[in-house]
């Protein structure tokens, strides 16, 4: 995933976060802030009640040792050298939240390990409102397909208020729909679970 992807007047690359761009990521969230709220990305990661007990911490700990296990928990967006955007996309039986959740879960049937899933985004301060959510759902979707994924889903907040800084997280409907991602599900009236399935040879 080294591939240049161009937008307008701006150029991104895309690449998998590994043990040795730790530094970037860290950069990006913030060293004591931790992305959203001391996230640190572990919401779609934990259960709900291991997720409170744990703190900003021993999160970003946790966060780092699924760096270092593997596999790829995500993709960094780089720009002019710097890390200025994130997305969370892996097998849905790494993300025990979203695959659990009433919201998200997966029919029966189906495999979890095969199945991708897109959790979450993070975009610097400073680049926000640039569009880049589309660009790092596309590097998604790109990346589940080059991992011989049968299926990518998303979550997202279905809305038609202006959102706060942070409320997006988990991505946006409109974005999706314009991707090409359709509704499977909605068991929530604003968390519908959308789906892009892929046709693998």
């Amino acid at each position: 995933m080294g591939k240049a992807v161009k937008q307008s007047t701006s150029s991104y690359t895309i690449r998998p976060l590994t043990p040795s761009r730790w530094a970037d990521v860290e950069d990006l969230f913030g060293p004591e802030k931790g992305a959203n709220s001391g996230c640190w990305c572990m919401w779609p990661r934990l259960t709900g009640a291991d997720f409170k007990t744990m703190g900003k911490d021993k999160r970003k700990k946790a966060f780092k040792s699924c760096v270092a296990a593997g596999p790829v928990p995500g993709l960094l967006l780089y720009e002019k050298g710097q890390a200025i955007g994130w997305v969370a996309v892996s097998p849905r039986a790494e993300v025990i939240r979203f695959e659990k959740a009433k919201t998200s879960a997966l029919e029966p049937g189906k495999d979890s390990e095969t199945h991708y899933a897109i959790t979450c985004f993070y975009v610097r301060t400073g680049h926000r409102k640039r569009g880049l959510m589309t660009d790092l759902a596309k590097a998604a979707i790109d990346y589940a397909k080059k991992k011989k994924a049968t299926a990518i889903d998303v979550c997202p907040i279905d809305t038609a208020k202006p959102l706060m800084w942070g409320e997006g997280f988990v991505g946006i409907v409109s974005v999706f729909r314009e991707l090409g991602f359709e509704e499977v599900a909605r068991r929530s009236p604003r968390r519908p679970l959308m789906r892009l399935a892929f046709k693998n040879k």
